[in-house]
């Protein structure tokens, strides 16, 4: 994807506890950085996750994360997370990240967090309520519309 193709990013500075003795970041980082990503993208809107969980009973766990590792990045980098929601399933919501040097094109990596919902108690996989996918459809039109992205 280009980086047109997200209407959402988030910034970071690469920090010196995430860089390993080559001086890059350590691969598992970069889930932390799209981890944080996909929750700052799911904070903007009014919509307060925490109590979902609460009151419904169900959460989101991970079952896939996908990194494509392009190019080494090093100490103090300013980089932008961008995110979006690629398909929002029975059970399931894709994200699609990919990471950028901070307002620029060139791209060190991109991927793939797949969430299911579960019941907490069961731990069985249930439907994603028509809540969640009215409120994740309207975070990617309002940050398309904020963007101009399409």
């Amino acid at each position: 994807m280009a980086r047109e193709d997200f209407g959402f990013f988030f910034d970071f500075r690469v920090r010196y506890s995430e860089i390993d003795g080559q001086g890059i970041v350590f691969n598992a980082h970069y889930l932390t950085y799209f981890d944080t990503a996909i929750t700052e993208y799911l904070r903007r809107p009014d919509f307060n996750y925490s109590e979902f969980v609460k009151q419904s009973g169900a959460d989101f766990h991970l079952v896939k994360s996908l990194v494509n590792y392009e190019r080494p990045i090093e100490f103090d980098a300013e980089i932008q997370v961008g995110c979006r929601t690629e398909k929002i399933g029975n059970s399931s919501i894709t994200f699609i990240l990919e990471i950028f040097e901070k307002n620029g094109d060139m791209r060190y990596a991109n991927g793939e967090i797949i969430w299911v919902l579960t019941d907490q108690k069961s731990h069985k996989t249930i439907q994603v309520p028509d809540e969640i996918r009215a409120i994740v459809r309207s975070i990617d039109l309002q940050y398309q519309l904020d963007t101009g992205a399409e």
